[in-house]
């Protein structure tokens, strides 16, 4: 209730959250890792197929 005191031990969500908050950002380091190596293949792609078949511009 609103003036009830708050519970002094962790109950099971609790610990389940702390869990997985202790497990560290994993997912979201994969995810960035992941994104970055697309972004620098797509610039590989572009450089190769796009400059260098152009030459030198004069």
């Amino acid at each position: 209730m609103i003036n009830s005191d708050p519970p002094t031990s962790p109950t099971a969500a609790d610990q389940a959250i702390e869990e997985v908050v202790s497990q560290g950002p994993s997912g979201a380091i994969v995810l960035a890792g992941i994104a970055t190596a697309c972004v620098v293949a797509m610039w590989l792609a572009f450089y190769l197929f796009v400059f260098l078949p152009r030459g030198s511009l004069q």
